[in-house]
């Protein structure tokens, strides 16, 4: 029997279900942030998405579970990309740090939707998805966090710099960065955003290097 037939009675329902989960995340994505999470509805979502209403029950059992869903699955997303943007522990702490900002950047520039959905949402803390949603963004931010704490191991970063506060700071200066690039300056060069953020990263450190010119 040709190998490529072969498969699993659950494999083919699994990666409908995963199809139908991330239109219905795309959907909610697209009209949340369009027009706020509480003057959405299901039927817009399931609509957008081109299912049945009863396919949101289905897969999730209604709005706010979709949504707890749906934040977790970008911000993990986010965490996952900053992650794989500098995998090797042996590289050089800064440049992982920069590699992980210039991630980020583009990330957000790639699924603007989802990062201003994110942004309006993740710290309300009235939404019954808060703690859970919390614990996730703690991720996103610790991929920044970890590489201060490389960079402070190493004796690169000042002795009383709190690298928790830095990495949140870091990360917040992304997504407002890449917003501002993606909505009010659209045409400027990926690298020229990047080049700015590797300059404040060096002054960060302390150093006077400076990148090289995109």
């Amino acid at each position: 029997m040709d190998r490529m037939s072969v498969s699993t009675p659950d494999r083919p329902v699994s990666n409908r279900r995963e199809a139908t989960r991330r239109r219905l995340f795309e959907a909610a994505v697209t009209l949340i942030s369009e027009q706020g999470y509480g003057a959405t509805t299901v039927d817009e979502i399931a609509e957008r998405a081109g299912v049945a209403k009863g396919t949101v029950y289905y897969n999730f059992g209604g709005k706010s579970e979709l949504y707890t869903a749906l934040m977790e699955w970008g911000i993990t997303r986010l965490a996952d990309t900053l992650k794989e943007a500098a995998p090797d522990p042996d590289a050089d702490p800064a440049e992982a740090l920069t590699a992980v900002l210039r991630a980020g950047v583009e990330f957000i520039g790639a699924h603007e939707a989802l990062a201003r959905l994110l942004m309006a949402e993740a710290w309300r803390t009235n939404r019954t998805w808060y703690t859970t949603v919390r614990q996730i963004r703690t991720e996103a931010i610790g991929v920044v966090t970890a590489r201060l704490d490389a960079l402070a191991a190493i004796g690169r970063l000042r002795p009383d710099l709190d690298t928790g506060l830095a990495g949140s700071a870091l990360f917040g200066m992304v997504v407002t960065v890449a917003l501002d690039w993606r909505t009010l300056q659209p045409d400027r060069p990926a690298e020229e955003v990047h080049a700015t953020l590797t300059r404040m990263v060096h002054g960060l450190l302390g150093t006077s290097d400076s990148p090289a010119d995109p």
